[in-house]
């Protein structure tokens, strides 16, 4: 199954995710990262069991021993600028993982918008593991996008996307175009409003972490 919703069985993770949510909690600007932080260290944790390992032998004080070791330490990449703490929850475990970072925002017209992508440094992917990391998977429009320019540094060994939220329609978009992917999430909620946001969501991730906005420009 492509799709992974973390939430379907109670955890921890549940209550990080309500306190996202509620706007008597998320007001408070460095909880809010802390927890979105945590967030992608608990993801980070559950794809990490779906990645190729191998043997290594060690020294430890008393005898030689075989341990298991990634194979290759999967490639890392966010959307700026709400995907930063995400981001940040799974270099706490992929401590030694490249990164790469997506510029992206939406450009509204006068009907509906566009993603705009202005901004990409990443290290090459060809035959990576690679995580692309977005609390806010609403249209997947931004995902999609992303990819686009991203494949330009190579083709990618597998292709996983994580984020916080998600809605059918995103995943449904997704998966139309990269069938291979799989989408790890902390909740898939209801769907999308008249204004492409996610209900009931949490609101605008990337104001509740850094601030709200003046301009996209």
């Amino acid at each position: 199954m492509p799709v992974y919703n973390l939430s379907a069985r109670f955890s921890i993770l549940d209550v990080f995710l309500s306190e996202i949510r509620d706007v008597s909690i998320q007001k408070d600007r460095m909880r809010f990262r802390r927890n979105i932080e945590r967030i992608g260290e608990i993801m980070a944790f559950e794809i990490s069991k779906t990645l190729s390992n191998q043997l290594k032998e060690i020294q430890t004080p008393i005898a030689k021993m075989q341990v298991k070791q990634f194979q290759q330490l999967p490639v890392l990449a966010t959307i700026l600028r709400a995907g930063l703490p995400l981001h940040q929850g799974f270099m706490n475990y992929f401590d030694g993982s490249d990164a790469g970072f997506i510029s992206a925002y939406r450009h509204h017209l006068d009907q509906g918008f566009e993603i705009k992508v202005e901004y990409l440094a990443a290290p090459s992917l060809e035959n990576k593991d690679l995580i692309l990391i977005d609390p806010m998977l609403a249209t997947g429009k931004s995902i999609t996008s992303c990819m686009a320019q991203i494949q330009k540094l190579g083709k990618p060994h597998q292709l996983l996307i994580a984020a916080v939220l998600a809605t059918p329609e995103g995943i449904e978009e997704i998966l139309s175009k990269f069938p291979d992917a799989e989408i790890y999430c902390a909740a898939i909620d209801q769907g999308l409003n008249e204004h492409q946001y996610i209900v009931p969501g949490l609101g605008d991730a990337g104001d509740l972490c850094f601030g709200e906005k003046i301009s996209s420009i």
